[in-house]
């Protein structure tokens, strides 16, 4: 009892230290308006503006760039206001906050939530990495799609994680523990994403969020790719990497143990890895897939043992990030609802295929659906440059195949990393069946 204490007294510990800042910070940045447009004056270029949460009306001016086709009327949208304009009410980009819902994309995100509920039961992950740029290429704003994930995220993190811990998976005092710093990283990360909604608007988050994925997938995804390879053709077992036996060599205190993963080290070791799977989840909705490598690689757990303590993390970070983007006012929660209606079931499901498969598999599934997903964020990078005017105007032809290739990447990753699951799981149920028969016959 005395060693859950100090557990939860270190986790919850950075809560207390950056809440007060937390609250004070919670709302939009100061050239982000938030409200509705109810009437528009084409002639003269102007809109009447009504912000969230007030009977306050404001005239603003349509920027140069902006034509009045742009406008849509008593929606809920985001207005970035031009810095360097004389007069401070100038409109530099406008963008509809929470889209309409027809029957195809209720449907369309009702099967994103079942896949990543999928991979977030069966690689650790809160598949936020599959869901993020799935509701962005919905229409959903970048930052609206990453704090509705979020907001998601953390009941279905904690569903998998008792799963994960029934099935004697998951090391609570390794979760805790990365948690803690991990809260830190989520701050970090928060402020991050509203720095850049400040100075640069929707356009400059969705190509900040692009970048980040493309980059990190990539990197991550094509290691973890390498190491399931090379696994699977020796004998399937899993070593500890050679970094992480140099880590667990360094007698740095406080010395921790951790059961479950059969791991001792120094806390020091988790602070980064916690810190920066927290600071990823925050500003592009994913942390999972830097925490159950960080585990893997840098602490020296096994792939079962990280892709279910992950989800202990995942359920942390998720609950104080929604807090967070709440505050924002960003959350769209019909998203969050969809999302997780469909979620619930594939994490269980997710958790169970763990039981009857091998660690590489594990890795296998996570790095193709990365390296799909880098190609879908991609593409998607050269049309956001352009929004930005940081580049030369590109033809719309070739705009539309970017998009198109965006979209079936993206239709690709859900697809694969959903056929390589099920697969897996049979296989492995059917294996188990006939080795019970083996022993009943014997």
């Amino acid at each position: 009892m005395k060693k859950l204490l100090i557990i939860l007294m270190f986790a919850l510990l950075p809560l207390s230290l950056v809440a007060q800042s937390a609250l004070a910070a919670g709302g939009p940045p100061k050239d982000i308006l938030k409200g509705k447009i109810t009437e528009m004056n084409v002639a003269e270029r102007t809109v009447v503006f009504q912000k969230d949460g007030t009977e306050e009306m404001t005239t603003l001016v349509l920027g140069e760039n902006m034509k009045p086709e742009d406008i849509r009327l008593n929606k809920k949208v985001l207005i970035s206001l031009d810095k360097h304009a004389a007069a401070g009410n100038v409109m530099k980009e406008v963008s509809v906050m929470f889209m309409n819902l027809t029957g195809s994309k209720l449907l369309a995100l009702l099967v994103i939530g079942l896949i990543g509920g999928l991979l977030s039961g069966f690689i650790g992950s809160g598949g936020a990495f599959v869901m993020t740029p799935a509701m962005m290429s919905l229409g959903v704003p970048g930052a609206v799609a990453v704090a509705s994930n979020m907001c998601h995220k953390f009941p279905k993190a904690m569903i998998g994680a008792y799963k994960r811990w029934k099935y004697g998976q998951a090391d609570i005092k390794l979760g805790m523990v990365m948690a803690g710093t991990a809260i830190i990283g989520v701050q970090i990360g928060i402020e991050i994403q509203k720095y850049i909604m400040d100075h640069f608007g929707s356009a400059g988050s969705n190509l900040y969020i692009s970048t980040v994925f493309m980059i990190v997938l990539v990197f991550v995804g094509g290691y973890v790719f390498y190491d399931a390879m090379k696994l699977a053709k020796g004998d399937g077992k899993e070593t500890v990497s050679k970094l992480a036996l140099r880590m667990q060599k360094i007698q740095l205190a406080p010395m921790m143990h951790f059961k479950t993963a059969k791991v001792t080290i120094s806390a020091w070791i988790t602070v980064p890895v916690g810190v920066l799977t927290g600071m990823l989840a925050a500003t592009i909705a994913v942390g999972g897939f830097i925490g159950v490598p960080g585990m893997i690689y840098v602490v020296g757990a096994s792939a079962i043992v990280a892709s279910a303590t992950e989800l202990i993390i995942a359920f942390v970070m998720g609950a104080w990030g929604s807090v967070q983007w709440g505050l924002s006012g960003l959350i769209d929660i019909r998203l969050s609802l969809l999302l997780l209606a469909t979620s619930l079931i594939g994490v269980q499901l997710g958790a169970l295929g763990t039981t009857y498969v091998k660690d590489y598999i594990i890795k296998v599934v996570m790095a193709t659906t990365m390296l799909i997903v880098a190609v879908s964020r991609g593409v998607k990078i050269p049309g956001y440059l352009v929004d930005l005017e940081l580049t030369s105007p590109i033809d719309p032809g070739t705009i539309a195949l970017f998009e198109s290739i965006s979209f079936w990447s993206l239709i690709l990753a859900l697809g694969s990393a959903g056929l390589i699951i099920v697969v897996a799981m049979v296989k492995g149920m059917s294996a188990d069946r006939q080795s019970k028969k083996a022993l009943a016959g014997a």
